[in-house]
C-alpha cells in the first residue's frame, strides 16, 4: 500500500481528527493523496450533527461501489460521529457490504491496529469495530500529520455533558474529559518551534475544561499559555454561555496573542425556547455576556449559531431571535434549520411544518447578511495585521484579521505564514479585499 485519501465532513473537532488518521496511516509508510482512484487506503471521517450531512456522507460511500468492484483490494474506511451512532455501523455494513473497517468516535485511535489485523487476515474479513465508552481513554501517543499550516489545533478536551435536547454530540462523543494541562501547554510550545503561527483550541465547551480533573480551569490553562514568548495567536471554539466567564474575557483581552474573536453560540433567542433546548441560560445572562466581552474588548468578532425552527418555536419566539441578532449584530453567524436527530429528546416533539422553518431561516439569513455588510464596511480603509493562511490562487492570498475577518489581498504564496500589514480597501458583500502596506 502506497497511498491514502481522506474525506472529512463536519466540525473542526473532525479537521483536527482527520491529522491524528493521517498520522496513523503516515506512520505505515503511507502517502496522501488527492485522487481518490490513487488511494490504496480511503478513509470517510463522518458527522452526524444534520441530517444532511448523513445523506451526503451515504451518497459519497455509494459512489465508491465501482471503484471497489473494479479494485477490490482497495481498503474502504468509515469512522466518526455517524457510526458511533448505536445501531448505525450495522446498518452501514449491511447497506455498504464493501466497508472494509468501520470504527466509532471511542476507538477511532485503533485505526491502525484494525488495519493491521484486516491485512493479516487471509480473506481480508470485515470488521466492524465500534466501542460504547462514556469515557474512553486520551491516548496522548497517537501521531499527527497537520495539514493546516499555519494554523495548528489542539484538543484540550473531549465530549460534552450538556445534553442539550436537539444534540446527538454527548451520545457519539461521550462524557467531557480534560486532557492534563502539561500535555497541552507541551504541545503548543512544540507548535511554535516548529514554525505555526496560530493555535485553535478545541473542546465541545472549551470553558468547562478541567471540570473533571478538579484542580484546573480554562482561565487556569489560558494563564499558562499567556506566559509563552513568542508571536502567535491563540483562538478557541467553542464557548458555551453558561459557563463563559468575566475573567476569561479579561485575560483575553490583556494577552496581546490571544484574538479577540470569540464564537458564542446562542441558539435562540427566546427564553422559553432556550428551555425547552436545555441550554442552561436566559436571553438577559448571554446579552450580559455581551456587554462583559464589549466592555473589555469594543471591537470583539463575536460570532454565534443560531437555529430556526426548533420543535414549538411560535412566531413570537422567532421574533425574539431576530430582536436578539438585531441588537447584538454577529461580525457572522452560523444559520440553520433544526434538524431531528434520532434518539435525542427534541426528536419526540412536535415539529415545525418546512414551509415555516423555510421562511424563518430565509428572514434571518438576510438580516445577518446585512449586519454582516454593514461591519464590513467599517473595515474600509483601516490597516489590519493579517496572517497569512493560503494561496487559493496564484499570487493571491487569504489571511483572517485578529477578529476572525477572512481577508483576500494579492501576494505570493512565500508569505503564507507570515504576518503582513493590509489595508483594507475594498468590501463586497460581506467579503473584505485589501493590499499590502509598510512591509519591507
Amino acid at each position: 500500500m502506497n497511498y491514502y485519501y481522506i474525506e472529512t465532513f463536519g466540525c473542526q473537532m473532525n479537521v483536527h481528527e482527520s491529522e491524528k488518521i493521517a498520522g496513523i496511516l503516515s506512520s505505515r509508510g503511507l502517502s496522501a493523496t488527492d485522487n481518490v482512484n490513487l488511494a490504496d487506503v480511503i478513509v470517510f471521517n463522518t458527522c452526524c450533527i444534520r441530517d444532511t450531512a448523513e445523506k451526503k456522507i451515504e451518497g459519497n460511500i455509494g459512489e465508491l461501489k465501482a471503484l471497489k468492484r473494479a479494485s477490490p483490494e482497495k481498503i474502504l474506511i468509515v469512522s466518526g460521529c455517524m457510526t458511533q451512532q448505536k445501531g448505525r455501523a450495522e446498518a452501514l455494513k449491511k447497506r455498504f457490504p464493501f466497508i472494509d473497517i468501520i470504527l466509532g468516535t471511542a476507538n477511532q485511535y485503533e485505526l491502525g491496529a484494525e488495519l493491521d489485523k484486516l491485512c493479516a487476515s487471509p480473506k481480508r474479513s470485515k470488521r466492524v469495530s465500534v466501542r460504547f465508552d462514556d469515557r474512553p481513554p486520551i491516548d496522548e501517543s497517537v501521531p499527527v500529520t497537520r495539514t493546516s499550516y499555519p494554523n495548528a489545533w489542539v484538543n484540550i478536551m473531549y465530549g460534552c455533558n450538556n445534553f442539550c435536547t436537539y444534540c446527538i454530540v454527548p451520545y457519539v462523543r461521550g462524557r467531557e474529559r480534560s486532557r492534563d494541562k502539561e500535555h497541552i501547554i507541551a504541545e503548543i510550545r512544540t507548535l511554535l518551534d516548529s514554525g505555526y503561527k496560530e493555535i485553535t483550541l478545541l473542546g465541545q465547551n472549551v470553558d468547562s475544561y478541567g471540570s473533571d480533573i478538579g484542580n484546573v480551569t480554562f482561565y487556569d490553562l489560558l494563564k499558562d499559555i499567556a506566559k509563552i514568548n513568542a508571536k502567535f495567536r491563540l483562538r478557541f471554539m467553542t464557548s458555551h454561555p453558561k459557563d463563559l466567564s468575566e475573567e476569561v474575557i479579561k485575560i483575553i483581552a490583556e494577552t496581546p496573542n490571544f484574538c479577540n474573536n470569540i464564537h458564542l453560540p446562542v441558539q435562540s433567542g427566546s427564553d422559553r425556547i432556550l428551555k425547552a433546548m436545555n441550554r442552561k441560560y436566559t436571553r438577559k445572562r448571554y446579552l450580559e455576556l455581551i456587554e462583559t466581552i464589549r466592555k473589555y474588548m469594543p471591537n470583539c468578532g463575536i460570532t454565534s449559531d443560531i437555529m430556526v425552527g426548533f420543535p414549538g418555536e411560535t412566531d413570537e419566539d422567532f421574533a425574539d431571535t431576530m430582536s436578539l441578532t438585531s441588537s447584538v449584530r454577529f461580525q457572522n453567524a452560523f444559520t440553520f434549520v433544526y434538524s431531528p436527530r434520532a434518539g435525542t429528546p427534541a426528536a419526540q416533539m412536535e415539529q415545525i411544518p418546512k414551509e415555516i422553518k423555510k421562511e424563518r431561516i430565509t428572514a434571518l439569513v438576510a438580516l445577518q447578511n446585512r449586519i454582516s455588510d454593514e461591519i464590513s464596511a467599517d473595515y474600509l480603509g483601516k490597516t489590519e495585521e493579517i496572517l497569512a493562511e493560503d494561496a487559493p490562487e496564484e499570487n493571491v492570498l487569504v489571511g483572517r484579521t485578529d477578529t476572525g475577518r477572512l481577508v483576500r489581498f494579492a501576494g505570493d504564496r512565500s508569505l503564507i505564514g507570515s504576518f503582513i500589514n493590509v489595508k483594507i480597501t475594498k468590501n463586497k458583500a460581506s467579503a473584505l479585499f485589501g493590499e499590502i502596506v509598510n512591509n519591507g
